[in-house]
């Protein structure tokens, strides 16, 4: 018998939900570009513009030496500054040297000459805004006032490069917050896929287990309803439906209990035990099963083994580790157990005859519902179990990780199958605890 087949399709809802997250991603890094960038944009413009209005006023103060040692039209023509248009007038605001003195200019002088200096912006019809700055002037040839004029179009390039500069790299980051958010996403809902997929597999799996036992329990019923029968073949109806009850029972119970172990709902106990009584005890109770079919359960080794672990427990994982050596071994042969203590190591083994696990499989074997390949349940017609639902090993590795121990199978082919389980010695003083 083999496991169903798993259920490999990934729902639907957790590819929306991982869409869901990146955009979630995507809009919230969005945002914090939005707030940051505005931030920056309001420091940057206020920069450049302390930055224009400190050039100009540079500017009128080179034209306002120039003037003094040039007079006012030599130093309109010794002077260039690039971008800066340099006017010189009166105190009254007439032209003395330079362009044509508008009104906006004129009234700049006047306000100059009555302060020593003026700022002052002014809009164009074109949308055009200009920028003015204005300091009087003590020279040889007259009281004077010194004008640099500025064009805010160039403010308005450096603010387009920024934004430009600041767009392509903001999309640039988007679409890196875009992929790697997906990929995280990915990650973040991979746990959560496999989960889903291991409860529909689990599910479907146990729903497998449970449907044979129902349907041979019923069969059975309604066959020996069918017509009125000799009271011998009621009570062989009966013993049939309570085999596959009691099999319907014990899947039930080891369902039950690796829901629990999942959840954590399962204490455990942690007391000082003794490896080797557990183990002499679960054996005796094994010998009952391999006397059905003519085999023995041999104890080589049994040193001394204190640990610290749950007892029922114990004797649970070392009943499941003789019942699978019993089950997949032919008639006649023998089951070997021994416990050791070796170092800081307590090492329980069990070894069987029978014809082992092909080594593809041995990783699959702790697998929920795994019973390997049909063959490895050819010995049914021969006395062995074929009740099992392929959840022993995984109640077992489960039994072997809450104990902090380690369980290792070998198998070579055609020299059966060893099983060995190493548990961390336990030190004088016993704890009492449970988990």
């Amino acid at each position: 018998m083999t496991r169903s087949a798993p259920v490999t399709a990934a729902p639907q809802s957790l590819g929306r939900l991982r869409l869901r997250l990146t955009a979630w991603y995507v809009g919230t890094f969005f945002a914090i570009l939005v707030v940051l960038g505005g931030a920056m944009f309001s420091v940057i413009t206020n920069r450049l513009d302390r930055d224009v209005d400190d050039s100009i006023r540079d500017a009128a103060a080179d034209l306002a030496a120039a003037i003094q040692a040039r007079g006012p039209r030599g130093a309109i023509d010794a002077l260039r500054i690039p971008k800066r248009i340099l006017v010189v007038t009166d105190m009254m605001g007439n032209r003395l040297a330079g362009p044509p003195v508008e009104p906006w200019v004129a009234n700049m002088a006047r306000t100059a000459a009555a302060r020593g200096e003026a700022r002052t912006s002014h809009a164009e019809p074109d949308d055009r805004l200009l920028r003015g700055f204005a300091r009087t002037v003590r020279a040889a040839s007259g009281d004077a006032v010194a004008i640099a004029l500025a064009d805010e179009i160039e403010l308005e390039d450096r603010y387009a490069t920024l934004i430009a500069a600041f767009g392509a790299g903001a999309l640039g980051a988007l679409i890196l917050v875009a992929a790697g958010g997906w990929l995280l996403a990915g990650k973040s809902t991979a746990p959560v896929e496999r989960a889903i997929l291991h409860m529909r597999r689990f599910m479907a799996d146990a729903a497998h287990e449970l449907r044979t036992p129902i349907t041979v329990v019923r069969s059975r019923a309604e066959v020996a309803l069918l017509q009125p029968r000799a009271p011998d073949d009621y009570v062989e109806a009966l013993r049939a439906i309570e085999r596959e009850t009691g099999r319907l029972s014990r899947i039930v119970e080891d369902l039950l209990m690796l829901a629990r172990a999942d959840v954590g709902e399962r204490p455990i106990a942690r007391e000082r035990v003794f490896l080797d009584d557990v183990t002499s005890d679960a054996v005796e109770a094994a010998r009952a099963i391999a006397g059905r079919k003519s085999m023995r359960v041999e104890v080589d080794d049994f040193d001394e083994a204190p640990v610290v672990g749950d007892a029922a427990l114990l004797r649970q994982l070392v009943l499941i580790l003789l019942d699978n050596a019993i089950k997949y071994s032919p008639p006649g042969r023998g089951v070997h157990v021994g416990v050791r203590s070796a170092g800081q190591r307590a090492e329980l083994s069990v070894a069987d005859q029978g014809i082992g696990i092909p080594v593809e499989q041995l990783p699959q074997v702790f697998e929920r519902f795994y019973r390997g390949d049909p063959s490895r349940s050819r010995a049914e017609g021969e006395g062995a179990h074929p009740d099992g639902a392929g959840l022993g090993l995984s109640i077992a590795q489960w039994i072997v990780e809450e104990h902090g121990a380690t369980i290792q199978i070998a198998s070579p082919p055609g020299e059966g199958t060893r099983v060995t389980v190493a548990f961390p010695l336990a030190g004088p003083a016993s704890v009492v605890s449970s988990s």
